[in-house]
């Protein structure tokens, strides 16, 4: 059957229940139409679509929860926050938003604009318009140079009258922004990057969002794949619960792990596919999430606030999160990827400094408890979202070919919105609907046959 978009959100909120495989539940079923590899955002949209075209899916997950990058953490404090992506964007054409007030989950906009802080005072009027007028000079910039014909890093590109601002101005075009530095970003990436100031929020957590999302779907937690046996006509995933045999595979994992080799394939996926994820490897983002009790910095509700740096050795406060005393400092690029190597101890000893420096030693006396993600420590992720290497951008595009009857999915296949859960979402849905079109799954189209290319890169 062909399933419109429309059709497919009013169903997606009427599927009947179906159990979450967990590791200690039910066994793990042998065949499927449809097997996805990962339950982030990504998986859990490829899942729905599928199941909403009536044919039998299986999600298997390495971790214990559903999410990937998006886990709401509701017991290290007494107030929920998310451990990873925060908000969603595009409100107008984003479908999870919808989903989201379809099971019941609340959904508003995010805060906007930035606060300044010039060491222990707010910015002027006068100096927060230079700030922006240099920002609007870089941004420039970059726009420019991804017009030309090659395609260089951010940092080669941008102008040198950007003065007192230029540290702040790197930090948030680069590290808060992709998670990595401007010299290790590709201009046509950062350009191609659609407007993500429209954010929008889910209350209960974006990471409660992907779960409640994700409850109707088969998934079997703790099950990593070890191995994929792949051709043009099945696939066979290999895990320590047992094997799944599938008329087609969707593959979301980050593309660090995929260029790890933690899923073995065989025969090997083609060079241009790891080339291709190498070029777009995860950048280093993280929170560390302090219990602040009394608004000791005098900051609103979900407040925003960076400083002044002449370095990228910084950070961005988000504070008095949902109206709670939790205050996020967040950390990025090359020196997050380095704090968060030397530890939780580090990384809250940083949290207590960079405070203090802004606000005095009287603000962060009253500090509680303090917990810090770690996202390149985790195994199952290694890294925060993708960001294009200088030369890289095309490599979007490359991942989202067919590799037999595999598919990839991601934010890191996803040529505009990139280290988005919406990117993630999308991409999730579109390699269903190849996985869909390739089995015969949609009316009045025939089962997807090998292309000369496929058959060219199974031959290697």
């Amino acid at each position: 059957m062909t399933i419109t978009r429309r059709s497919f959100l009013s169903a997606s909120a009427a599927f009947a229940a179906a159990p979450v495989l967990r590791a200690t539940a039910a066994p793990l079923p042998r065949e499927a139409d449809v097997v996805v590899i990962g339950a982030g955002a990504a998986g859990i949209a490829a899942a729905r679509r599928v199941m909403a075209a009536n044919r039998k899916v299986v999600v298997v997950e390495a971790a214990s929860q559903i999410g990937g990058r998006c886990i709401t953490d509701s017991t290290t404090f007494d107030a929920a926050f998310d451990r990873g992506a925060r908000w969603m964007h595009n409100p107008d054409t984003n479908p999870m938003i919808r989903l989201a007030r379809s099971v019941g989950l609340d959904v508003s906009p995010a805060p906007v604009g930035q606060k300044m802080r010039i060491g222990r005072r707010n910015a002027r009027a006068g100096e927060t318009e230079e700030f922006l007028a240099a920002l609007v000079r870089a941004n420039r910039a970059i726009d420019e140079a991804s017009r030309g014909k090659l395609d260089t890093s951010c940092a080669s590109v941008l102008p040198k009258e950007l003065g007192d601002w230029a540290g702040t101005a790197e930090f948030l075009l680069g590290a808060n922004f992709a998670g990595k530095d401007l010299k290790e970003l590709s201009v046509i990436d950062k350009a191609r990057a659609q407007d993500r100031n429209s954010a929008i929020a889910c209350k209960q957590g974006l990471g409660t969002l992907i779960t409640r999302l994700g409850e109707q779907m088969p998934v079997a937690l703790s099950t990593p794949a070890s191995r994929i046996l792949w051709s043009n006509r099945d696939v066979s995933v290999e895990t320590s619960a047992g094997k799944i045999v599938a008329r087609a595979a969707i593959i979301t994992v980050s593309t660090n792990v995929l260029t790890a080799g933690a899923i073995k394939f065989a025969p090997d996926i083609p060079k241009r596919t790891l080339d291709a994820a190498s070029k777009l490897s995860l950048g280093s983002y993280d929170h560390i999430v302090l219990q602040l009790p009394g608004n000791p910095l005098g900051l609103a509700r979900d407040d925003i606030l960076i400083e002044q740096s002449n370095s990228t050795r910084t950070a961005q406060l988000f504070a008095n999160i949902g109206g709670s005393s939790l205050c996020s400092i967040d950390v990025g690029g090359s020196f997050g990827r380095d704090l968060s190597e030397q530890g939780e101890q580090a990384m809250a000893a940083f949290a207590r400094e960079w405070l203090t420096k802004l606000f005095g030693s009287e603000a962060t006396a009253g500090i509680k408890k303090i917990s810090a993600t770690r996202w390149n420590a985790s195994p199952f992720v290694m890294g925060a979202m993708s960001a294009s290497a200088p030369g890289g951008q095309l490599s979007r595009k490359i991942l989202t070919e067919p590799i037999g009857c595999m598919y990839l999915a991601g934010e890191a296949t996803h040529d505009t919105l990139w280290g988005t859960v919406d990117g993630a979402w999308e991409s999730g849905e579109r390699a269903a609907e190849a996985a869909l079109r390739r089995i015969g799954a949609l009316r009045d189209e025939p089962p997807e046959l090998p292309t000369q290319s496929t058959k060219r890169r199974q031959k290697r």
